[in-house]
């Protein structure tokens, strides 16, 4: 070999010859034709990622978590394939639960395991609950849940907690989207209605939340039950959640619009603004989620829904926006204050 290349591959090695890159790592160039395969010109070649959300239906009462898919479409001359950093790697999304029954299952392995899981990998017992196929009963999921507050109650020490109470909607609340600076109890059940929380709330007697975060209603007004019944079960939620914790702040999120058709805008525009007059008396705040989950006919925006009814990853995010910062169109009612919040 010329003194030329072998002048070159120590150039190449060092950094300092622009316009070439290595063929071979730096640590090989003592192994046979190593030198003379790090004399070969080469182009720098950019790997395309794209990444795809695929919204998986959810319907009452099994329901189905969103997934996160990642396609690559890298596309590399032949025995030319650069190895990538960690950094630049798409990292393929964890397998989790996608439906009430296998949900139902991981959390009892958890729960078997000491542990609650809220506080655990998404993919966590994949084993227990991959080929889960049989749905819980109503009321084996309310034994589950008062079997978790009771953990909770023994476990919680001097740790904050966060409790999310409510329907399908709150139970699919991602676990990996949770603030890990306290603890988060998930008392949601999926296809629940008002009545149903308001029987319930004696499982949460011996925890000690200071956050106590309520959406439910929606499957009541599908159902066809009258405002006047659901308003009444959400201000006796209200209240007695005020008596059995009355040092806990309560935020009670409005009713979400929804694509289906089976429940107006109107009349979802009703509940909420009944029930925040409600949430004021009983002195616990308001949320309203309308102005930023609601598009111009008032209907629950396309790009954040599955179904028309439950939401997809995206929705979930901008739950999650206004869990940690009020966006400045949402205002909370305090007792008779209101206060408007700006993102952080």
């Amino acid at each position: 070999m010329s003194h030329f290349c072998l002048l070159a591959a120590s150039l190449v090695a060092r950094g300092q010859a622009p316009g070439w890159n290595l063929a071979v790592p730096v640590n090989s160039l003592n192994q046979p034709n190593a030198t003379a395969a790090a004399c070969q010109p080469r182009k720098s070649v950019t790997p395309k990622v794209s990444v795809t959300l695929v919204d998986q239906p959810r319907p009452e009462p099994s329901t189905t978590h969103p997934a996160i898919a990642i396609r690559s479409t890298t596309s590399l001359p032949p025995l030319r394939q650069p190895t990538l950093p960690r950094s630049v790697l798409p990292r393929p999304a964890l397998p989790r639960p996608t439906s009430g029954s296998q949900l139902y299952q991981q959390r009892w392995a958890a729960l078997r395991a000491g542990k609650l899981y809220t506080r655990i990998p998404v993919n966590s017992f994949y084993t227990a609950w991959i080929n889960a196929t049989q749905q819980p009963t109503y009321e084996q999921w309310i034994d589950l849940l008062a079997r978790e507050a009771q953990v909770m109650a023994r476990s919680q020490g001097s740790n904050r907690l966060t409790v999310l109470l409510g329907d399908s909607i709150s139970q699919w609340f991602p676990t990996d989207r949770l603030s890990n600076d306290r603890f988060w109890l998930n008392q949601s059940i999926s296809g629940d209605t008002t009545a149903g929380v308001l029987r319930r709330l004696s499982a949460l007697n011996q925890t000690n939340p200071d956050t106590i975060c309520l959406m439910v209603g929606i499957n009541d007004l599908r159902r066809g039950t009258a405002d006047t019944t659901v308003l009444h079960n959400l201000q006796q939620i209200i209240r007695r959640l005020r008596q059995s914790h009355p040092q806990a702040q309560i935020i009670t999120y409005s009713v979400l619009p929804t694509r289906s058709g089976i429940v107006s805008s109107d009349r979802v525009q009703r509940i909420n603004l009944a029930l925040a007059n409600i949430t004021r008396q009983e002195r616990a705040n308001f949320i309203d989620l309308q102005p930023i989950f609601a598009d111009a006919q008032g209907q629950l925006r396309r790009e954040l829904t599955t179904d028309g009814l439950h939401l997809n990853a995206r929705g979930y995010d901008v739950w999650q926006v206004a869990m940690r910062s009020q966006s400045p169109t949402i205002v909370i009612n305090h007792g008779s204050t209101e206060q408007s919040f700006v993102p952080q």
